[in-house]
């Protein structure tokens, strides 16, 4: 019947949904303390990024951007998950903890684990990076080491490009103690008045809009660059600022707020309206994590906790400079001191027969679906020439799209709007709930709905996180469907640092499971099931759970059998259970991921089958990719779900199963190569501890799989035929 699966379809047999007669076999009370801590997981995750910082054997300037994508992570852990876990404990809400402790107890636990990782975190800079940095020519240096001809040019930069911007704000009974922003870096300055001599106390903001690293010299050489921290000048002309008063103290600090958005979408009559709304409140969010500069004074900091009602555990004592996330400004034309540069190639099915022939991607696709892996592809060669070229084609009738995060000077949202210009029938799912980029999406939906574009938000209660495309082409008296189904954003500036899978393809049968996927998200039409497509929230956790039953009951009957799984994070407590269960019958299970597990792997009698293992490198994993063994027959399918709660039944996600031989084996030799002990990678084991195995027993370095992949496509060859 259409629209329903087939075993041929999908690869899925009759099994019965509950399961009931396979638990039977094994046993079913797995253990109470089977699940490791999310969130402690996540912090775990941050703490690998920081390994990659503390590496000598790294280019020193990528280890400092690796300092600052740890600083930027804990910002948004804390804005989000901790700001979460706090707000429910005040309001009473339900906790959700996947480790049956209580949700203070996991606050505290975060807590600790935090104020550790930030202490090494900022030793890591000042013991570490910023030494190696300077035997590079690269110096962060601090205002005390600077000789007199230094101090006086920056004085004259500090008079004329900062002294203008600056706000000073006292804090007395006629001037409030002032709101503090987010994130914002502030100096807190006690003073004398020399003529009554009362002590007085005010509040410096850094401006967020000016480099955060000053350069000492101004001179054009790279070869020996110095700065120093933005924070560090303004504190040394603070005479400048308060005129005739004693400064008897100035510590810097920095403040997170709660910046979690929520919002009841069944009692909202305009949503893009709420949600603006709901932005605006975030800005005064209660705050959450106060970090200070260690040697600030007692009584400072007693009014920075009193007038921030925070608690102790909130406060994070520090080494200065605070916000390590302002190394990303340090953009230093050092190619020595960077990773050598890797230019992605065009993927070779899209290359035209001949060199000097002009590509021709619907030419391509219809011969053959083709399988691209960013960024060791162009996604500029292939998603955005893909979109580009159907919006210039007079044979494209539709383009139907979603969007969940894209870059600010998007060639992709260019090209619907030049679809649409040219009468083209475009729609555009603009998903405007994606966390940080809410603000952006609804620009970016004006846009559109201004251009023509029918632009969508998806389905009330429900974030549209799927990655699909559709162009309906005019062919020879019929309508042909070409699709793409990604596992990233269609975002062209992260698809440089972000690894992701994608299908281009043109059978019939995906677009018509994504036409119905359309209709769905943008009328009221209800499809249950697709034939080629795993879709949540309604079925996608069911069929995964399905597959790996299905593993389960070969290895009992004692055939061959086993599980690979590819995500950014492994929480969903059905799916780890099903693994547990398969591994108890003795299917082997690997799980390869970036970020959380609270899966526990090695544990005798339940997971001594399941091996975990996480690699990251100068490009972000970011693919998802689910393989069963199916009796040889191997199922794949890849697409945008995490296994989580959010993405399997607050989201809709997509997954589409590959079924050219050759793909299937290239994604067998991904899992082949990320789980061989030869690959540099960290390993996880029963205790929820991660130890990276990079030096072989005679102190070698261990194969960089990112490396060996950008070596081997970049020499894939252009194809001598057509299929």
């Amino acid at each position: 019947m259409d629209g329903e699966i087939t075993q041929a379809d999908s690869g899925l047999t009759d099994f019965d949904d509950d399961f009931d007669p396979l638990i039977e076999k094994l046993d079913p009370a797995l253990p109470d303390d089977r699940y490791l801590d999310r969130e402690l997981s996540w912090l775990a995750f941050n703490q690998r990024v920081l390994e990659l910082a503390e590496d000598e054997s790294l280019p020193v300037l990528e280890r400092t951007n690796f300092l600052a994508i740890f600083a930027s992570n804990l910002d948004e852990f804390f804005m989000v998950r901790v700001a979460g876990l706090k707000r429910r404990i005040l309001t009473g809400l339900a906790v959700p903890t996947n480790v049956g402790r209580a949700a203070q107890d996991v606050l505290s636990d975060i807590s600790a684990a935090a104020h550790a990782l930030q202490n090494r975190h900022a030793l890591a800079f000042q013991k570490l990076v910023r030494p190696a940095l300077a035997n590079a020519g690269v110096d962060v240096v601090a205002w005390n080491s600077l000789d007199d001809a230094d101090r006086r040019s920056l004085r004259t930069y500090f008079s004329n490009q900062i002294f203008p911007v600056l706000m000073p704000l006292a804090v007395d009974p006629a001037h409030p103690f002032p709101y503090i922003s987010g994130l914002s870096l502030n100096l807190a300055v006690r003073v004398r008045n020399s003529k009554t001599g009362k002590q007085e106390f005010a509040r410096l903001k850094v401006p967020p809009m000016l480099p955060r690293f000053v350069r000492v010299d101004r001179t054009e050489s790279v070869d020996c660059i110095r700065y120093i921290a933005l924070e560090d000048l303004i504190a040394n002309q603070l005479g400048d600022l308060f005129p005739g008063m004693e400064i008897l103290e100035h510590h810097v600090f920095r403040v997170t707020r709660n910046e979690d958005v929520e919002i009841d979408e069944d009692e909202t009559e305009n949503l893009i309206k709420a949600l603006e709304k709901e932005l605006l409140r975030r800005r005064f969010g209660p705050p959450i994590r106060l970090e200070v500069t260690e040697d600030m004074d007692d009584v400072t900091l007693g009014l920075l906790v009193r007038e921030l009602d925070v608690t102790e555990q909130e406060v994070y004592h520090l080494p200065a400079p605070l916000d390590l996330g302002g190394l990303f400004d340090l953009r230093i034309d050092r190619p020595d001191l960077h990773f050598v540069k890797h230019v992605p190639t065009t993927a070779a099915q899209l290359l035209p027969s001949e060199p000097n022939a002009e590509q021709d991607i619907f030419a391509a696709v219809a011969n053959r679906d083709v399988l691209l892996h960013h960024p060791y592809e162009s996604f500029a060669t292939s998603v955005q020439a893909f979109l580009e070229q159907a919006a210039a084609d007079p044979n494209v009738l539709a383009i139907k799209q979603t969007l969940y995060r894209t870059s600010g000077d998007s060639p992709i949202v260019e090209a619907l709007i030049a679809a649409a210009d040219s009468g083209k029938q475009v729609l555009a799912l603009v998903e405007i709930k994606a966390r940080f980029d809410e603000q952006a999406n609804i620009t970016w939906a004006r846009k559109l709905e201004k251009a023509g574009v029918h632009v969508v938000y998806g389905l009330v209660g429900l974030k549209t996180h799927c990655k699909l495309a559709l162009v309906v082409r005019y062919e020879k008296g019929v309508l042909r469907h070409y699709s793409h189904v990604g596992t990233g954003n269609y975002n062209p500036k992260t698809s440089r640092i972000y690894e992701d899978l994608g299908l281009l393809t043109a059978d019939a049968q995906v677009g018509k499971d994504l036409t119905r996927l359309f209709n769905e998200l943008s009328g009221y039409a209800i499809e249950k099931k697709f034939k080629r497509l795993l879709v949540a929230p309604l079925h996608l956790r069911k069929a995964l759970l399905k597959h790996i039953a299905i593993e389960t009951q070969n290895a009992l009957d004692g055939k061959t059998s086993g599980i690979r799984i590819k995500v950014n994070s492994m929480v969903d407590e059905a799916i780890i259970d099903a693994l547990y269960r398969a591994s108890q019958a003795g299917v082997q299970v690997d799980v390869w991921v970036r970020g959380i597990c609270s899966l526990r792997p090695g544990v005798a009698g339940m997971s001594e089958n399941i091996r975990v293992r996480s690699i990251l490198g100068r490009y972000l994993e970011h693919s998802r990719i689910f393989s069963f063994h199916s009796l040889g027959g191997t199922q794949v399918y890849i697409g945008s779900a995490d296994m989580m709660h959010r993405n399997l039944d607050r989201r809709v996600e997509a997954l589409v199963r590959l079924v050219d031989p050759e793909h299937l084996v290239e994604i067998d030799e991904l899992f082949e190569r990320a789980m061989d002990p030869r690959t540099s990678s960290w390993w996880l084991d029963e205790t929820g501890q991660w130890t990276r195995h990079d030096v072989d027993e005679k102190g070698g370095h261990l194969s960089d799989m990112q490396n060996k992949l950008m070596r081997q496509i970049s020499a894939r060859k252009r194809p001598t035929g057509r299929r």
